[in-house]
């Protein structure tokens, strides 16, 4: 008998940890790593302007996680992340500035910091749900707003604050290269780290409220913990990456967490996919290569004899502004699951072809 024949078929998994490994296979593990390691070699390849796209998919991928954990995998809702990626900004900023707090220790502590404040604004998550919370979130957003315009010694006021670049051993991580690696550790970190959770019994809870909550309280589950719990993480990841967005910036202004910020993260997981970690990079790396990508397109059409007519200029202005919205009315129409749900499709195929029936 050959050896095609002996091949073994079918799903093996005769335990729950089987069921729930990060790698389904040895080969994807090995792609994972290969993955990691060109990643490491990008900056000797790529110039400062996709590095600095690299970062920034580093940076708003770590909150967005956080978002996707809260909203995705636990089923609550939160309209205030933008908010507490600004608060995670200025807290790192603040400590390093005020206590003279090394910026790679800042920057876990405002996370934490973030995480106190988030788990604050999530109590109304214990009594309420749905609309009513969306609500309460939305209020923390104006909340923490007005925070930074009035609190002139955490965020400078109207002038903003200054951010210290990361220091580790007498380097400064600096420049785009070289502050590719911090955030590239970073986003690794955490993306192990939220998949492991969501393997956890903490991570089984999360998923069991979001499914079916009476179910999950009449099991055992403590509802109210694990919903405070969750807003805490999310905000904690939120935190992190917005730290890491002040020091790569060197500056940071309120200006720039306004509720647009917060409906950026809603639409960076709801394009990737809601209740997927892999579908959160894909949404994000989507949204920020979005606007580049129009832009694009707009300086290719003027170049042509269209872009001498007012109207279509005009007409692109206004698309520019409405992308976002139309992009997320778009997947919730003809791909409610998101990117990461056709990803899984096109795999499927492709892995059962020509069998793909």
């Amino acid at each position: 008998m050959s050896s095609l024949s002996m091949r073994p078929c079918g799903d093996f998994r005769t335990s729950y940890q089987q069921d729930n490994t990060i790698f389904e296979t040895s080969q994807i593990r090995l792609m994972a790593i290969a993955a990691v390691l060109v990643l490491c070699a990008a900056p000797l390849f790529l110039d400062g302007y996709f590095l600095t796209l690299c970062i920034q998919v580093s940076y708003l991928g770590i909150a967005a996680l956080g978002l996707n954990i809260l909203v995705g995998y636990t089923g609550q809702i939160s309209l205030g992340h933008g908010a507490f990626f600004g608060f995670g900004a200025f807290a790192s900023a603040w400590l390093n500035s005020s206590f003279q707090i090394p910026v790679f220790l800042s920057i876990p502590l405002a996370g934490f910091m973030t995480m106190g404040v988030g788990m604050m604004f999530g109590l109304p998550a214990a009594r309420i749900k749905g609309l009513y919370l969306a609500i309460a979130t939305l209020a923390s957003q104006f909340i923490i707003e007005d925070f930074f315009a009035r609190a002139d010694w955490f965020s400078g006021g109207p002038s903003g604050a200054a951010a210290e670049p990361i220091t580790l051993l007498g380097y400064v991580f600096d420049t785009d290269q070289s502050f590719y690696y911090v955030a590239l550790f970073a986003l690794v970190t955490m993306l192990v780290w939220a998949c492991n959770l969501m393997r956890s019994r903490d991570g089984r809870a999360f998923v069991a409220i979001r499914d079916h909550y009476l179910s999950a309280e009449i099991m055992g589950i403590k509802l109210n913990k694990y919903r405070l719990l969750s807003f805490g993480i999310s905000s904690f990841y939120a935190g992190i990456g917005g730290a890491l967005y002040a020091h790569y910036l060197g500056y940071v202004s309120a200006e720039g967490f306004t509720i647009f910020m917060s409906i950026q993260f809603l639409a960076m997981i709801i394009i990737g996919g809601l209740g997927s970690i892999k579908g959160t990079l894909m949404g994000v790396v989507f949204m920020v290569l979005l606007p580049e990508v129009l832009e694009t397109g707009v300086g290719v059409l003027k170049m042509t004899d269209w872009g001498n007519i007012p109207l279509v200029v005009d007409g692109l202005a206004y698309i520019k502004e409405m992308a976002i919205g139309l992009v997320i009315i778009g997947f919730l129409i003809f791909e409610p699951q998101g990117l990461a749900h056709r990803w899984g499709q096109i795999k499927n195929y492709w892995k059962f072809y020509p069998f793909s029936y």
